[in-house]
């Protein structure tokens, strides 16, 4: 019955996405691209890692990361906006290239993020799911993401986005589902759970701050502008913000108050083995989602750090130097740092760039009189200063 539910709001969510009048809309496919980012990866390692530290808790510590996402997205939104009017100070421009320098070096720890993330999830359900295994094929996906790029570039591969987006949306809904079910089910038993905090003080803050990245990926509306007006880019982060919000408080929700500590290890691949306690559809359904995610988020993330590198050198550093750049980068990280110390340091990676952008903004609202807005925006490059400094990883 459980797994006819989930196949069913799969099927039935897939079969929305393809729907023309809504895959073909612009406003949509404005939306896809910063939706898909936002609830990626994050998506495969909160759960396990906010109910495991904040107990009853974790609601809270989600909704604060989303606020804080939404804070920076609002900065972001200002930028766009004026850079639509064409009226910049030299501040704000020389600020633009320092963040798209800090964007190029948050997408190379990305792409490794992404990568170890499919490494654990491609062998977490072979014999060879140990963490050697794992990086191992890390380091083949890496390898073949830089001869690809440096071969053929990404044209072919980056066709996989819209399938991957759609998939990976439609066994979200699956997944909440499942979780709504078995939620519902504990609550008329009585047994749902107020788990403890295991976590105070200065480590609760940094590891929030650790986990900044998992909902990161709004700034992508940002480059959109040679398909989107800024109106409509504006438009499809508050969406895709507002949308992501949503399905992470309900997932959240949904997971922290039905198992107890302890249920299963605290790893990156936390979540497979506890779906397969919601329903066992739910570890194949979620481990095809997370290798087509991962891939197609990672040729994405190399495709922009090159073309961002070449054009910051003004060419100096070809696009394929760029890659292969990033890729020796991957590998060092790979077999230097287990995944959640690359999560953290992926998050303090973005978090510098949005510093940056949120300086921006307040040296744009301080010049246009606005200065409620500049002290608001200056707040926030405070804050993301300090999560550039003092994220941690989870231990």
């Amino acid at each position: 019955m459980l797994n006819a539910l989930i196949l069913t709001s799969v099927l039935a969510t897939g079969a929305l996405l393809l729907w023309p009048r809504l895959s073909r809309a612009p406003s949509w496919r404005a939306t896809v691209t910063p939706l898909a980012s936002i609830i990626g990866s994050g998506f495969l390692v909160l759960g396990p890692i906010l109910a495991a530290n904040y107990g009853a808790l974790a609601p809270l510590v989600m909704a604060l990361l989303c606020l804080a996402a939404w804070s920076f997205g609002a900065a972001i939104r200002f930028n766009i906006a004026c850079r639509a009017e064409g009226t910049r100070g030299d501040a704000e421009t020389r600020l633009e290239t320092v963040a798209s320098w800090a964007l190029s070096f948050a997408y190379v720890i990305s792409v490794c993020y992404y990568l170890n993330l499919f490494g654990a999830f491609g062998m977490r359900l072979t014999p060879w799911h140990g963490e050697t295994g794992a990086r191992l094929l890390t380091s083949a996906m890496l390898l073949t993401i830089l001869a690809v790029g440096w071969l053929r570039g990404f044209s072919a591969l980056e066709r996989m986005e819209q399938v991957s987006v759609g998939l990976k949306l439609a066994i979200i809904a699956g997944l909440l589902a499942g979780l709504a079910w078995y939620f519902v089910d504990r609550a008329a038993a009585g047994a749902l759970l107020r788990n403890p905090v295991t976590i105070s003080g200065a480590g609760a803050v940094t590891l929030a701050f650790g986990l900044i990245v998992t909902v990161q990926g709004f700034e992508t509306s940002r480059y959109l502008g040679n398909s989107y007006d800024a109106a409509t880019r504006i438009r499809s982060m508050r969406l895709a913000q507002g949308l992501s919000t949503a399905i992470y408080m309900a997932y959240i929700a949904l997971v922290a108050y039905v198992f107890a500590p302890g249920t299963v290890a605290l790893s990156e691949t936390a979540i497979i083995d506890l779906m397969g306690l919601v329903a066992p559809i739910l570890p194949l359904l979620l481990t095809a989602a997370a290798l087509a995610a991962q891939f197609s988020a990672a040729v994405a993330d190399t495709g922009g750090a090159g073309g961002l590198i070449e054009e910051l050198t003004r060419g100096r550093v070809p696009v394929r130097m760029a890659y292969a750049f990033l890729v020796g980068t991957g590998l060092a990280l790979t077999w230097t740092l287990d995944v959640f110390e690359i999560i953290s340091w992926a998050s303090r990676a973005f978090a510098l760039y949005y510093a940056i952008q949120c300086a921006i903004a307040a040296a744009g609202a301080h010049r246009r009189g606005l200065m409620g807005k500049a002290a608001w925006f200056a707040a926030l490059t405070t804050l993301g200063l300090a999560i550039t400094l003092f994220g941690a990883p989870v231990e």
